[in-house]
């Protein structure tokens, strides 16, 4: 009889052991509370997956994994399932062609989650030029070594810089990969010296509200229009993970309140503080965003 208590008993501390770890990750119906989002390293994609990644945790008790990848598998990766979204699609032009539309049918487009965003060559405004087209002039490519410097090589920017060089037969000029925080370290070492640089740039970023820049004028709309961020996600994950779904499905913010997390960034605070303190910050926007999450 003893033994027969004592199985009992540790069949139910078992049992409720199991019960305390489901809600604790908060199941409650839903598979368990994980989520994966994709991002590439730029500036504004840390800023902006770093922000829903404070929400998602703290206030739908979601644990999130934040995967750095570059922008071709971070398609790939929401398109076949393997991660559960982004918030970094820069659309119509910049991942449009190369990355949106091969994958567009495998995944969901929640639409824009940014609107008011701009790609192309940017330089300082000391710099006495004002198109594309004046980066034909022998004095202008001499004093930059006929090089535009870029970011990471599989980033959409890079893809429309090298068809620029192209359209406006720039044939002795290079583009220079790098990664995006040392392009902004090789920009901010010239700036201080006021030594002529171009760059490929995007906005929204910090850097504009730290140096004088311009961009340059785009005739030939290599680098498209205005954009938007979309937020895109697998398929099924409305289904799987409703409360995540509606939360991302409502998402969006201004180009203001992206450069405020940024700018913590830029200054050395860590991403996640930096996250942090902009939701508690913005607590009426963050309600919005989670309006109708049960």
């Amino acid at each position: 009889m003893n033994i027969l208590i004592a199985a009992f008993m540790v069949m139910t501390l078992v049992l409720a052991g199991c019960s305390s770890n489901n809600n604790a990750n908060g199941t409650s119906g839903e598979k368990a509370k994980k989520i994966k989002l994709a991002y590439v390293a730029w500036d504004s994609e840390i800023a902006s997956t770093n922000v829903v990644k404070e929400v998602l945790e703290s206030k739908l008790n979601y644990k999130v994994e934040m995967l750095q990848v570059d922008a071709g598998p971070m398609y790939v990766g929401v398109a076949d399932g393997s991660v559960d979204g982004m918030v970094s699609a820069w659309l119509p032009s910049t991942h449009g062609e190369n990355y949106y539309e091969p994958n567009k049918d495998k995944l969901e487009d929640l639409g824009a989650n940014l609107i008011g965003t701009k790609n192309g060559l940017v330089v300082p405004t000391y710099m006495d030029i004002k198109t594309i087209e004046d980066l034909k002039k022998e004095d202008v490519g001499k004093s930059v070594d006929h090089t535009i410097t870029g970011i990471e090589p599989g980033a959409g920017i890079m893809s429309q810089a090298e068809k620029a060089i192209t359209e406006y037969d720039l044939n002795k000029w290079n583009l220079l990969g790098s990664s995006s925080s040392a392009m902004v370290k090789v920009l901010q070492d010239a700036y201080a010296k006021k030594e002529p640089i171009v760059i490929t740039g995007w906005t929204p970023h910090w850097m504009f509200n730290d140096m004088e820049l311009k961009y340059l004028d785009d005739p030939k709309k290599v680098f498209g229009g205005n954009e938007e961020i979309h937020t895109l996600v697998r398929l099924g994950l409305k289904e799987d993970h409703p409360a995540a779904y509606r939360f991302l499905d409502q998402f969006e913010w201004t180009p203001e309140d992206m450069e405020s997390v940024m700018g913590d960034i830029s200054a050395g605070m860590p991403e996640e503080e930096a996250a942090k303190k902009w939701v508690e910050a913005n607590e009426a926007k963050v309600n919005q965003w989670i309006a109708g999450i049960e």
